[in-house]
């Protein structure tokens, strides 16, 4: 079996501002960098054979900085990252609670199949490895949601840089 440490990025200047990101690049702000580290640091002894990310700089950033102590490469898909957030994208949160949502949000389906895609992807290249991996809110909920075989709501959503473990 294929051990995956699913990790969400650190935090960003946009998450503390509440923006909706979706699949822009983000920063991560100095909190981010931090956990980040921190992660480095719990990680640096556990094996790991390979080190993914969302390509999303956000994700880059957090998974080199906890690949660091490994001296691994980072390997970049676009299968991890974020949901589309469409014309959502950019908007401070709060204002879009009781707005419709637009059509041009990637639809949950699509999401969970690129959610299982991802799942095929670390199986197929990784079989028996230690993988870790960086992605987002969203889409690593989407994940577990495939994996877990539960609905999206029934997953508890993931802390910036907060590590979780599956089995695939």
């Amino acid at each position: 079996m294929t051990k995956l440490y699913l990790v969400r990025h650190g935090e960003t200047v946009d998450n503390a501002n509440h923006i909706m990101q979706g699949q822009t690049p983000g920063e991560l702000n100095d909190k981010g960098r931090e956990q980040a580290r921190e992660v480095a640091v719990k990680m640096a002894g556990v094996h790991i054979d390979a080190f993914v990310a969302s390509d999303l700089w956000r994700a880059v950033e957090t998974c080199s900085i906890i690949a660091e102590p490994h001296g691994a490469d980072v390997i970049t898909t676009k299968l991890l990252r974020e949901r589309d957030w469409g014309s959502f994208t950019g908007r401070y949160i709060p204002d879009l609670k009781d707005v419709a949502w637009p059509d041009d949000i990637e639809p949950i389906d699509d999401l969970k199949a690129r959610a299982r895609q991802f799942i095929d992807f670390i199986r197929e290249k990784f079989p028996d490895k230690t993988v870790l991996a960086v992605g987002h809110g969203i889409v690593n909920k989407a994940i577990q949601s495939v994996y877990y075989n539960k609905e999206m709501k029934d997953i508890a959503p993931m802390h910036n840089a907060e590590v979780r473990e599956l089995m695939l």
